[in-house]
């Protein structure tokens, strides 16, 4: 994945401000709200939650768990979520990605 001029090989977290990469995480169907922590402390409106080259719906608790922390939590494919990503960060929203890498 490239951000700006550089190669990511790793799953990562993105916001305007900030980069993690290698993002310790392994699947997006087993992802809970300890794994968003690292997102949720850039204090996000919305966390975009890339999931590789398909959409895998993860525990769907955990959108309710975000939902109670005043966070909103949009699904896609990473690709889809790059795209989305892009078009809130120029719209100055508080946005963050995590993003599963795709193969």
């Amino acid at each position: 994945m490239r951000v700006g001029e550089q190669w990511i090989h790793s799953h990562l977290i993105i916001s305007a401000q900030n980069l993690l990469t290698d993002w310790n995480v392994s699947d997006p169907n087993s992802l809970t709200l300890a794994d968003l922590e690292l997102a949720i402390a850039f204090e996000p409106e919305l966390i975009i939650l890339g999931t590789g080259n398909s959409v895998c719906i993860p525990n769907l608790d955990l959108m309710a768990e975000a939902a109670n922390q005043g966070i909103g939590l949009e699904i896609m494919d990473t690709p889809a979520a790059c795209r989305t990503y892009n078009v809130l960060v120029h719209e100055n929203r508080a946005v963050v990605a995590a993003l599963f890498l795709t193969l």
